[in-house]
């Protein structure tokens, strides 16, 4: 009881047929449970793949992984993983310097897991070189972020940082300019996507933090004509990594 326990409480697992591919793809898995009573091709390549990369597999009651995964759709798979690693903010500048108009996303103070899943997996689409949040009073990548990234964050770099004010200015310095996003401002269609490029997100109900707005060389506003005010971080977020992505084809 005291071992179940542990797996409920800990963040080291991925589940769902796409975040364990994925994973155990990225050597990071160490052991498989896979629903005991579960057949077909997604069970028949997940144990092939398990048994390539040499991670047991436990054949596992549907209740228990229902536990594990606190009631998430785990759609029978879930893999016990190492921690996750994040990368060197370095690391990511990196590859942006290998790029032409390369962008990075800055997320400041994201909490929604989903939203963060769901980021990862544009940022992925869109051939965004980095995403960098900071390591406070936001969210980190867990299981749910995992899954609902479907294994895109095995390929996105994501760099944790303790201070996003110090990060901004050595962004700056290596050529970034940076943007926030905000209800006035140049409207998305007209933003000039050329040269290095920082976006940052705010949090889903304040927005970008005032002294890190302080830090913005230009506010971006997507046009909207319906009757609501703003859009979800995510769905604002593709918006914007698309419009670069477009402008770059």
């Amino acid at each position: 009881m005291k071992q179940r326990k542990q797996e409920i409480d800990t963040n080291d697992i991925v589940y769902g047929v796409h975040a364990v591919t994925e994973s155990l793809q990225a050597n990071t898995g160490n052991k498989l449970y896979i629903q005991d009573d579960l057949r077909g091709k997604n069970v028949d390549k997940i144990k092939d793949l398990a048994t390539d990369k040499k991670v047991s597999i436990s054949w596992t009651p549907k209740k228990t992984l229902s536990e594990m995964t606190a009631g998430a759709v785990h759609q029978g798979f879930v893999l016990r993983v190492s921690e996750f690693a994040y990368a060197e903010l370095d690391t990511i500048l990196e590859k942006a310097e290998a790029e032409e108009n390369p962008l990075i996303l800055i997320l400041d103070g994201l909490n929604d897991p989903h939203n963060f899943g769901s980021i990862l997996r544009t940022a992925d689409a869109t051939n965004v070189c980095g995403i960098i949040i900071p390591k406070h009073r936001a969210v980190g990548v867990t299981p749910v972020v995992a899954k609902t990234s479907t294994g895109a964050v095995e390929h996105v770099p994501i760099a944790r940082v303790t201070n996003l004010s110090q990060t901004l200015d050595k962004l700056k310095e290596a050529g970034f300019w940076t943007f926030g996003t905000d209800m006035n401002g140049t409207p998305s269609h007209k933003w000039n996507t050329s040269g290095k490029l920082a976006l940052i997100i705010g949090n889903e109900g304040k927005g970008i933090s005032a002294n890190i707005k302080k830090q913005v060389d230009e506010m971006i506003t997507i046009p909207m004509n319906g009757h609501v005010q703003s859009l979800n971080a995510s769905v604002a977020a593709a918006v914007l990594m698309y419009e670069v992505f477009r402008n770059k084809l």
